[in-house]
């Protein structure tokens, strides 16, 4: 019997993905002027206000109120009738030294027996549903946003569009698991008040807004949903058909949004940052914290042998959990489920003792292998953290603060690349 499977994603102007962006950005300053810095940055966005808090070790001087400033404005949050704005909005800084009895269980004379900065289980998932080996669902609803955003930073059609807005993609498998069409999709946009009531009468503001929900909506029939299809492979196109169930701002306008309509907190977003409830997560979010810390780290670990072992051809679908200890180097388990879709020979419990083999996992050993001790996190902080594309890019750090810029070449993503597959394929003689 079919069956339905549900994901979400929200975008680069949701409170709760400003919040992650700030603390991101906080952390890339630190990272470029001092890579051993170790940072723990939350953030609190609400009407007017960015509070930021957490724990910091760092040789450099970073302007943090500067940096939350350019992060809100970059995302569209320019003009003072969104109640939140870059220019205006107040920042507050709650930001202090790392406690030094976590910094004492991290620290080694030798690098390699660098503890975990926590204790904790993280996990790392992929399929081979997509050409990035993510979920479909969630690969979707994070284009739908992609596109809605760079709509609107066009500025050519839709100029009505806020920062703000969700999306929710619902896809129908068979009983092989294999996604046969797209069920329905929901698209819910802040935006302008671009039509006004012929006079303050319910009636005329009712007819309003009824005009303005009705424009919306033919502009994602119209425009969003066939530049989304453009950029989808066949096989993926073919599962839109006129049968899709649309649902556009279902509870009407939708002008108040932003900090201005809902609060935003670091790291509340995170099955959206994953897999979008495939697979599993172990509680930790990523936005704000250095690669010490292995909530962040281990879980792009986790990725990077999952979708290495799935594009090796060891199983259709895999899961990876590890766990550790807090200040000690060797993970306390290391564990894989295929669900029943393996390909090779051997147990999932001889998988997991094979990877242990292939991959380090010891945080040292993660930080040097994916590059982590680099500005690379802004980028991930809105979109999703898994099923990005590497890439080299030059990264300019500005400050009052420091004599002249700094300019990074850094390679983003790391986790997402296909560097082992050889390896693992020698492994299990594929």
């Amino acid at each position: 019997m079919n069956y339905l499977f549900t994901s979400e994603s929200v975008s680069e102007g949701h409170p709760d993905k400003v919040a992650d962006q700030i603390s991101d950005a906080l952390l890339d300053e630190f990272l470029a002027q001092d890579p051993s810095s170790k940072v723990a940055c939350e953030t609190l966005v609400t009407t007017g206000q960015v509070v930021l808090a957490g724990e910091v070790k760092s040789e450099a001087y970073v302007d943090l109120l500067e940096t939350a400033r350019r992060v809100i404005n970059n995302i569209g949050y320019t003009k003072s009738e969104y109640k939140f704005d870059g220019d205006s909005c107040g920042v507050f800084s709650a930001i202090h030294e790392q406690s030094a009895d976590i910094n004492r269980g991290v620290e080694r004379e030798i690098p390699y027996d660098q503890g975990a900065g926590d204790q904790g289980m993280m996990f790392g998932y992929a399929c081979n549903e997509t050409d990035n080996y993510m979920p479909l669902s969630l690969d979707l609803s994070h284009i739908l946003l992609e596109e809605l955003a760079a709509i609107r930073k066009e500025g050519k059609e839709m100029k009505y569009l806020r920062p703000d807005s969700k999306s929710q993609v619902t896809i129908e498998y068979n009983d092989k698991n294999q996604p046969v069409r797209i069920h329905t999709i929901v698209i819910s946009t802040q935006h302008d008040e671009f039509i006004s009531p012929s006079d303050e009468t319910e009636t005329s503001i009712e007819a309003a807004e009824t005009e303005m929900l009705r424009l919306i909506r033919e502009d994602v029939q119209n425009i969003l949903l066939p530049r989304v299809k453009k950029l989808l492979p066949e096989r993926v196109q073919a599962l839109f058909n006129n049968d899709i169930i649309l649902h556009v701002n279902p509870t009407g306008k939708f002008v108040i949004g932003g900090p201005h309509g809902d609060s935003g907190l670091t790291g509340r977003k995170i099955i959206v940052d994953t897999y979008g409830g495939k697979g599993a997560h172990g509680g930790g979010a990523f936005s704000g914290k250095d690669p010490s810390k292995v909530d962040r780290s281990a879980a792009y670990a986790s990725r990077h042998i999952a979708k290495n072992l799935v594009a090796a051809g060891v199983a259709d679908e895999i899961l990876v959990q590890v766990a550790y200890a807090i200040g000690v180097a060797k993970p306390v388990s290391l564990f894989i489920n295929t669900y029943g879709t393996s390909k090779v020979n051997v147990t999932d419990a001889e998988i997991a003792d094979k990877v242990s083999k292939i991959f380090d996992m010891r945080p040292k050993a993660i930080e040097e292998r994916l590059k982590l001790r680099n500005p690379i996190y802004l980028e991930t902080a809105s979109y999703g953290h898994m099923g990005r594309h590497p890439k080299m890019v030059t990264k300019t750090f500005t400050s009052k603060y420091i004599p002249k810029p700094i300019v990074r070449e850094v390679e983003l993503f790391t986790w997402e690349k296909l560097d082992y597959v050889d390896a693992v394929k020698d492994a299990f003689g594929i």
